[in-house]
């Protein structure tokens, strides 16, 4: 993949908000009465260009700080981690277009009394509204939860299908958002910075017009080719939500919990991971499963370890399978196996033997 870069730099953040504050007059003039214009910078500017979108477009005619969250690390940062970045959405009048976008209910919300009316009682509590007869009156139908202004949308990540190179590349699913927010099919989208051109390959995927401007001829290049071709990642995350992600049950985070270990999701040799490691090694721990036999799960932590390098490795044996004495000659083979039993599988083996000694008395 080519890599890209931009001339970027000021003398000084003055020179800057002026530099921009030019282009953003120049877009209050081509917008529509009914237009709106959105502003992303990087937190270093960002609270300065919120000032300067004051100073064109008047602090009445701002609408909302859009919050783009997003989970990445790295384990250099000293301080908070980054996982969000503002942007300013603005329109030009009162009489913006805006197109309600509505999302799902969370699960703790109780759907069927929001399907009631309510009124204010004489002590303005809100209260079930109810008909002469007494009975609660039912609201109009609900097509879901507003949009908020805190948008979860994965960062790309290095292997996306739609990653140019380009370095300040944003997801198509977050310009798709903006753009479905305040246009119409057919109505035109102008990105002054269109740098790896995503805002353009957005429009053109939901059927708006576009014009992209940028100064680098890589930049616009690059764009023509993204529109002669759009390409777009598939968030798995948006697509089927987080809980698909969690393949864990209470009972093997129960297990997890009691180890102090952070659980590792949608890996078949390897249930949790220890906060310590051994030899400058993790130590990966494997809960056997209920289809599983010991030397089933001892094979898949096995496999999964060798991948990673590990040296010490934890089995947590959750049931017996009458292969107790191929296990002892496994712990033999490797002495870097530590093999723990489940409460319940030692409470269970000592119900049973308890009857088992009670029987034999009698």
């Amino acid at each position: 993949m080519k890599e890209y870069a931009f001339d970027d730099c000021w003398d000084s953040i003055a020179t800057y908000i002026d530099y921009i504050k030019v282009r953003l007059l120049e877009c209050k003039r081509v917008l529509k009465e009914t237009g709106s214009i959105f502003l992303h910078c990087d937190k270093t500017a960002s609270h300065y260009l919120r000032v300067a979108l004051d100073d064109v477009f008047g602090m009445e005619q701002f609408q909302s700080e859009i919050i783009w969250h997003y989970k990445r690390w790295s384990n250099s940062k000293v301080g908070l981690l980054n996982n969000h970045q503002a942007i300013y959405f603005y329109s030009k009048t009162k009489t913006f277009k805006f197109n309600t976008i509505y999302t799902d209910y969370s699960a703790t919300t109780n759907v069927d009394q929001i399907l009631q009316d309510r009124v204010r009682d004489k002590h303005a509590k809100s209260v079930y509204k109810k008909d002469e007869n007494g009975k609660v009156v039912l609201g109009k139908a609900k097509k879901g939860v507003p949009l908020s202004d805190v948008w979860t949308i994965p960062f790309l990540n290095p292997k996306a299908k739609e990653r140019t190179g380009y370095p300040t590349q944003k997801p198509i699913l977050l310009l798709e958002q903006i753009i479905k927010l305040v246009t119409d099919p057919g109505d035109l989208v102008l990105d002054p910075f269109c740098g790896s051109g995503t805002t353009l390959v957005a429009a053109e995927l939901l059927d708006r017009k576009h014009i992209g401007i940028d100064l680098s001829e890589e930049a616009i290049e690059l764009s023509r080719k993204r529109l002669e071709n759009p390409v777009k990642t598939h968030s798995h995350l948006l697509e089927k939500g987080e809980k698909q992600y969690l393949t864990k049950t209470e009972k093997e985070l129960a297990v997890l919990t009691s180890l102090n270990a952070i659980p590792v999701q949608r890996n078949k040799g390897v249930d949790g991971i220890l906060p310590e490691h051994y030899k400058g090694k993790p130590v990966p721990i494997k809960i056997q499963k209920e289809n599983e036999t010991f030397e089933e799960a001892k094979k898949h932590l096995f496999q999964a370890s060798e991948k990673r390098g590990c040296l010490l490795k934890v089995l947590v044996r959750t049931r017996c399978d009458g292969t107790l004495f191929e296990w002892k000659e496994a712990m033999d083979e490797d002495e870097h196996l530590i093999v723990l039993d489940s409460y319940d599988y030692v409470l269970h083996n000592w119900l049973a033997a308890a009857d088992e000694s009670e029987s034999n008395k009698e």
